[in-house]
């Protein structure tokens, strides 16, 4: 349908059925847990670890939350969208709609946005426990100094140059040895009591550039590699995913996120939803200047949760 006689109301409603169609990026709620917020800001405490069961001696000791936490602070965001009377009044081919359309899939895709860029910031962005999120010298009590900063050399790999410049190109068997080192630091991490903080974890989901998508597919896909040699890391009985992530401009990097558990790697922080306002019919906008605006809003940011389920690793040559 064409957006020619619809007013402000019809095309609201189509930018709000076309957000419901969509939906949002599934892997930003199984790495990422929401938290509405009613302020400008949140602070969470409950990142510290929960006391293990002890022999009842001497009463209770009770553990409150952590002095250490995270304070995240919601941001307004927003993208207009301008549309001229005329352009409404000539549209037979439904252009104006597929405009809407598109900034219906662009609000959606804004969380993805966001975590991507909270990702790729983890070495440099700070966690809870006041180390940056991607670390390697994690230490809490007497969990011991622990690394979710993996360097790994895969000097076998060839180097290729493309439009991200200059990155390695590990094969499948390269690759699968890469994601089962992500898998063995995160299963390996303690809390705060030296207990096995990761113990159960059944669910990953490991995340590279385009780049790494057909090495990272074989290596979650082939039972078998080119020399005969057993992929093991699909013996170990894990749930595994993958995500090609268009939008990490990363060369020689992949991540891995723990997704089944109960505190999620990043926190998703939100006080208003997206919501669409119009300046259209009878507005002064439209008598002065012969135009529409339809503008998207949202209130929200993200930000570091549990660094204990996310491990990144670098390559090199």
């Amino acid at each position: 349908m064409g957006a020619s006689g619809l007013g402000s109301r019809a095309i609201i409603g189509s930018f709000y059925q076309r957000l419901s169609e969509l939906g949002q990026a599934i892997w930003v709620n199984k790495i990422g847990m929401l938290f509405q917020s009613n302020q400008d800001s949140e602070t969470y405490k409950f990142l510290g670890m929960i006391p293990m069961l002890r022999e009842w001696i001497g009463g209770r000791q009770a553990k409150g939350f952590t002095e250490n936490g995270i304070t995240i602070a919601n941001k307004t965001f927003e993208a207009t969208l301008e549309v001229l009377v005329d352009e409404i009044r000539r549209d037979k081919t439904g252009q104006v709609m597929v405009r809407v359309r598109e900034l219906a899939t662009r609000a959606v895709q804004h969380w993805a946005s966001l975590v991507t860029a909270l990702i790729i910031a983890g070495e440099a962005g700070v966690c809870y426990d006041g180390q940056t999120f991607f670390d390697t010298d994690h230490s809490e009590g007497s969990s011991g100094t622990q690394s979710n900063d993996l360097a790994i050399d895969v000097s076998d790999s060839p180097i290729t140059s493309g439009l991200q410049g200059t990155y390695l190109v590990p094969g499948a068997e390269v690759m699968s040895y890469v994601f089962s080192q992500l898998l063995q630091a995160i299963l390996g991490f303690k809390d705060n009591q030296g207990q096995p903080l990761n113990d159960g974890a059944n669910s990953f989901l490991f995340m590279v550039p385009p780049s790494y998508m057909a090495a990272a597919s074989s290596a979650l896909a082939d039972k078998v590699f080119g020399g005969g040699k057993n992929n093991s890391l699909l013996s170990l009985g894990f749930n595994l995913e993958l995500v090609i992530n268009p939008r990490l401009t990363w060369t020689t990097k992949v991540a891995c996120f723990r997704t089944d558990g109960d505190v999620k790697p990043i926190i998703l922080q939100e006080e208003t939803p997206i919501k669409m306002d119009a300046i259209a019919e009878g507005s002064e906008t439209e008598f002065k200047e012969n135009k529409h605006l339809y503008g998207v809003t949202a209130r929200r940011n993200v930000g570091y949760g549990m660094w204990q389920g996310a491990c990144l690793a670098t390559l090199s040559a």
